[in-house]
């Protein structure tokens, strides 16, 4: 897949986060390898980062497990591609800035302050979430 993501320098002026209720240090890596938050929950073969708060929020509120939402400030440490869950293939462009790498992404920092969406919104994007799940929509793992 051709990436329209930036080159090395670019990418060091721009800001990205990981949304996740894993409980991460500065400097910890994240790697490709677990099993996904979404789906069947099958182990992902990408880690998954975003320009947006909004869109790291969703991944905070939604991943799996009972422990408190974290956002990480993060830096790819490779290569990094447009979501194709989130992109062309399913929403034209980027409009959520989110980004995916099979090459582990760096924890430099962590989010204190964010707001979480709605109970309405959350219950709304679970229910979604659900009906994609029951109609096996997985997410894509080119």
């Amino acid at each position: 897949m051709e990436s329209k993501t930036a080159n090395d320098a670019e990418r060091q002026t721009r800001i990205f986060y990981h949304g996740t209720k894993a409980d991460l240090k500065i400097g910890d890596a994240i790697v490709p390898g677990f099993n996904s938050n979404y789906g069947t929950n099958k182990n992902a073969k990408s880690v998954y980062l975003t320009e947006t708060i909004d869109a790291a929020t969703w991944g905070a509120e939604l991943a799996s497990g009972s422990a408190t939402g974290r956002i990480y400030i993060v830096e790819p440490t490779g290569f990094i591609e447009d979501d194709p869950n989130l992109t062309d293939k399913k929403f034209p462009g980027n409009p959520t800035k989110s980004y995916r790498s099979k090459h582990a992404i760096r924890v430099v920092g962590e989010l204190l302050k964010w707001e979480g969406h709605s109970p309405e919104q959350l219950k709304q994007m679970k229910e979604h979430l659900e009906k994609l799940k029951a109609s096996g929509i997985e997410a894509i793992e080119d």
